[in-house]
Formats: structure tokens, C-alpha cells, sequence
């Protein structure tokens, strides 16, 4: 059950509900998890931000995950995978920081229990 959330400076209007969509597969996919009943995904737009000493436009994501973020291997396909969406539909070269947290199944709640137990 990952939760993804990206922080940046664009306006809101770079992030529409088709955005959203396609970003929401390319990430499902590159987890290898189904999109539907499983992805969480938060945009914050319009935040005053700074990465690596410059307010110029960036994006910072982040990706908690059980059982697909625990490795630097499985990582650095993930950021590649989406990094290439983001750079493309963003038009944005190196200001994109996408950081990874492996969560446990005990640290997920659903449906009035943790995830251990469904």
C-alpha cells in the first residue's frame, strides 16, 4: 500500500487530474503494485521551497512502501522509472529529489486493523 507525496513550487495548474492519473500508473508500475485499492498519492503544489541552494522550480517526492523500498537495487529502478515521468511532464532537468521509506506491515492501518493482519 505505498503512499506517494510530491512537494514543489509549480503552481497548481502543472498538476491536473490527468497528471495525477498518469503519474499514479507510472509509479504503480514501477512498484509493481495495482492501482486500484492500493495507491495513495497527495500533491502539494505552490509551496515555497529551496533544493540544493536554489528556489528555482523542483519537485520533492516521497514513496513509503512495504516490502518494495528496501533495497538500493529495487530504488534506483524506482527512481529512474519515475524521474523519467517527472522530468518529461514537468519539464524539469535535475531538481527533482525523490526520497524512499520502507515501511512495515504493522505501520499501515486499514480498514480498523494494520496490514498484518489482512
Amino acid at each position: 500500500m505505498p503512499f506517494v507525496v510530491l512537494e514543489s513550487n509549480l503552481p497548481a495548474s502543472s498538476f491536473s487530474e490527468d497528471f495525477l492519473k498518469r503519474f499514479c500508473s507510472v509509479t504503480a508500475a514501477a512498484l509493481g503494485k495495482p492501482e486500484d485499492q492500493r495507491m495513495n498519492m497527495v500533491v502539494h503544489p505552490g509551496l515555497p521551497m529551496l533544493v540544493g541552494g536554489s528556489c528555482a522550480p523542483c519537485v520533492l517526492v516521497s514513496v513509503s512502501a512495504i516490502s518494495v523500498t528496501d533495497t538500493a537495487e529495487k530504488n534506483k529502478e524506482h527512481s529512474a522509472k519515475i524521474f523519467g515521468f517527472l522530468t518529461k511532464e514537468l519539464s524539469l532537468a535535475e531538481d527533482i529529489v525523490i526520497q524512499f521509506l520502507e515501511l512495515q506491515p504493522h505501520q499501515v492501518g486499514k480498514k480498523g486493523t494494520v496490514m498484518s493482519f489482512l
